[in-house]
């Protein structure tokens, strides 16, 4: 027997008692979001804190990590010790990490954490490159294994929203975006240059997820230093780096010169990618790949602007200077 009922918009009607039992169900759901939120908001806390006060072994080991790789190719391509400053190193690393884990931490997404981060990691790129650019190599090293040990140190269900935080750090400290930044800056907005390169920004990520992909079909069998190159960690790096060649070849684009590839790109490549034992047949397909994506992207008008790159990219790999061995 219905005492008191309700009438819905659409005519259907609910007893007072059904609306009640709706009311205080839902009423439940949303306290379970609620404490839900609250866990999870103090499982994060305890997860930066954790992570923070393992920094100090940590960074000690990525630095043994780094120095077991890189010490013969320091010595090898004479650069001087005295620009490599441990302490320096491991103030910045200390300083980028804590506020990566802080971010983390308050539900601040990777992306505000990336704009936030951006002029100190700038900065921190700037410091180490002013005498000698190849000092990157190493610098960006130390951080890349620091965030690959913060990540196995934490728990499971985290280490993924922690690698997009982490991922940002990688990104601002491999690529030269405030040098693009900078470039950019001297164009007018409908330069041709400068339309050529907003057509390419937002396709970046996607075509190096393109060319990783079709590089490890070539090769299926390739390993790296890290692993295959279909292992989750040898494929984000690869996805990195391809990011990173496109960035440089665009910053060139900017800058009108081939001064960004030549003098910091190549040089970094020749010191790290043999001791990571990545095959110089494979950086050249990727480079083969990248000019046609980017064509693909830009259309073959603006392709005039990224041609002499794209072609400098290729014969600084080319056979004649570096053999294939696969």
């Amino acid at each position: 027997m219905r005492l008191l009922t309700e009438a819905e918009p659409d005519g259907q009607e609910f007893s007072l008692s059904e609306v009640w039992a709706k009311k205080y169900v839902d009423d439940l759901r949303y306290q379970d979001q609620v404490l839900t939120s609250l866990e999870q908001s103090k499982a994060k806390t305890d997860v930066s804190k954790s992570l923070l006060d393992a920094m100090r072994s940590v960074s000690a080991s990525a630095w043994h990590k780094t120095e077991s790789l890189l010490a013969h190719e320091v010595r090898r391509h004479q650069i001087r010790r005295d620009l490599i400053d441990p302490w320096a190193i491991s103030k910045d690393v200390h300083q980028v990490y804590e506020a990566a884990l802080d971010a983390y931490a308050n539900n601040i997404t990777p992306q505000r954490f990336s704009v936030e981060a951006s002029k100190k990691l700038g900065t921190i790129r700037a410091a180490h490159t002013a005498t000698d650019p190849r000092v990157i190599g190493f610098v960006s090293m130390q951080f890349h294994y620091c965030g690959q040990m913060l990540t196995q140190r934490a728990p499971e269900s985290e280490q993924r929203a922690l690698q997009d935080f982490f991922k940002v750090v990688d990104d601002q400290l491999y690529m030269p975006l405030h040098r693009a930044y900078e470039a950019a800056a001297n164009y007018d907005y409908d330069h041709p240059r400068l339309k050529t390169l907003r057509l390419a920004l937002p396709a970046i990520t996607t075509i190096a997820h393109s060319i990783v992909d079709r590089v490890a079909r070539v090769y299926p069998n390739y390993a790296t230093y890290t692993g295959q190159l279909t292992s989750e960690a040898v494929r984000v790096s690869s996805v990195r780096d391809v990011e990173m060649f496109q960035i440089y070849l665009w910053t060139c684009v900017l800058e009108n010169n081939i001064g960004a590839i030549a003098q910091e790109l190549f040089p970094l490549c020749v010191m790290l990618y043999p001791t990571l034992r990545v095959d110089w047949e494979l950086v050249r397909l990727m480079a083969s790949l990248l000019h046609q994506e980017i064509n693909r992207c830009v259309g073959s008008d603006n392709m005039q602007y990224c041609e002499p790159y794209c072609r400098a990219l290729f014969e600084m790999f080319s056979p004649e200077i570096f053999p294939a061995t696969l």
